[in-house]
């Protein structure tokens, strides 16, 4: 079926000691990082559930298993152009991008841009398509405590 279709994915990690953090395909300065097969990028996990998602694709789980060898350690750059290609889905067929992590700390702002511009490039879209935003869980939750992060991405796409 042609015409405007909507994606949404959502993914989160615990946070542990002895792990980079890695969001929106950017190194995070940070005590901690997100526990996970691949490199455990949130943000790129849930912006490729959304992709496949918007293209009734299934998610990141079927395509690449958190127990294959072949995805351990992986980068989740990769597992984005991989999922564009699993939807068929071109750069010209995005419309727009909005995601929203969700983390107490560290303080993400002044990485939105550098994320932004990262995953434009991924995509080879417009850095004016891709809106990346951060809340926190005002103490509530794993979330809340520090525990885990967050993120949820819906996308637009023609197809």
């Amino acid at each position: 079926m042609k015409g405007l279709r909507i994606g949404y994915g959502e993914d989160i990690h615990r946070l542990v000691e002895g792990r980079d953090l890695i969001l929106g395909g950017i190194k995070i300065p940070y005590e901690k990082g997100l526990l996970g097969h691949s490199d455990a990028d949130c943000v790129l996990h849930a912006l490729s559930d959304a992709l496949l998602g918007a293209k009734a694709n299934g998610d990141i789980g079927i395509h690449f298993p958190d127990k294959a060898e072949e995805t351990l350690g992986m980068d989740s750059g990769l597992i984005l152009k991989k999922s564009l290609e699993i939807a068929e889905i071109k750069s010209e067929d995005i419309h727009n991008i909005d995601i929203c992590i969700s983390a107490e700390k560290p303080r993400l702002s002044p990485y939105i841009p550098a994320m932004r511009e990262r995953i434009a490039n991924l995509l080879g879209i417009g850095i004016g398509q891709v809106s990346v935003k951060a809340m926190t869980n005002e103490g509530l939750d794993a979330i809340g405590r520090g525990e885990a992060i967050r993120a949820t991405a819906v996308v637009l796409v023609e197809g």
